[in-house]
């Protein structure tokens, strides 16, 4: 069984279109994401329909769980958040039909499988919080305590949009990457595909290349911060565009 797991697509509907397109070349059985739909990008409902009508198997993540929390949240976020945070989570939310928010409150934060005898299970976070960063460098004492905590052979997790596989103990944890919205200054889809044959657990990662400045572009043309167009041109978080002003493309 061969399964393209990808998460943070962060509304970025070429960078989505091109993994999807990748994944499907190399013949895989299934699609798992792993939360973050929306965000940033400037095609909410479209990244939620294609993932949908794909089957892909989905949870939801932190960003998507703020988003449905905009009319409850908005006194304190417009007060506490930065304004372009704030304002990406508002756009988003005016920019889902109420179908697609029904089907992100109906999506569970975790799920658990078991193939070839393997315990897997999704994350958006990391075993105990949706918020908490797993990254190459989380220490290993951290790590075995999420595996202790998790009882899984297999730990996929997002959020922290830098991909890696670390085995500590037995256990495997793996991050894809971003699809949408990469952080380590690539500006290429991050993906991997996983393999599962005879009990054996194979993972391989791909940076893929995609129309950057179309999704830039529909950035601009929907009058969201010039910020959100660096972001996916430069494959960086928006604190980094923030504080490196003159390094825009």
């Amino acid at each position: 069984m061969k399964v393209a797991l990808l998460g943070d697509v962060h509304a970025n509907l070429p960078a989505l279109e091109a993994t999807l397109a990748h994944a499907r070349q190399n013949n895989i059985d299934a699609i798992w994401n792993l939360g973050d739909f929306v965000g940033y990008g400037a095609f909410p409902e479209e990244v939620i329909h294609v993932l949908r009508t794909s089957q892909a198997l989905s949870i939801l993540g932190n960003y998507d769980r703020k988003v449905l929390k905009v009319k409850e949240k908005a006194a304190e976020w417009q007060v506490r958040k930065l304004p372009e945070k704030w304002l990406a989570f508002k756009w988003s939310y005016d920019h889902l039909s109420q179908d697609c928010r029904e089907y992100l409150h109906s999506l569970p934060e975790q799920i658990r499988l078991k193939i070839d005898g393997q315990r897997i299970l999704l994350v958006h976070g990391s075993p105990s919080s949706r918020e908490e960063h797993l990254t190459p460098e989380t220490p290993a004492p951290r790590l075995e305590e999420l595996a202790e905590q998790a009882r899984a052979d297999i730990i996929l997790c997002a959020h922290s949009h830098v991909p890696f596989a670390r085995q500590v103990k037995g256990t495997w944890f793996v991050n894809p990457g971003s699809v949408g919205r990469p952080d380590d200054g690539d500006a290429r889809a991050s993906y991997a595909i996983l393999s599962f044959s005879g009990g054996q657990f194979q993972v391989e990662f791909y940076r893929i290349v995609y129309d950057v400045a179309r999704a830039a572009d529909a950035i601009r043309q929907a009058h969201l911060p010039e910020s959100f167009a660096q972001m996916v041109l430069l494959g960086r978080n928006l604190d980094w565009i923030n504080a490196n002003p003159n390094q825009t493309s």
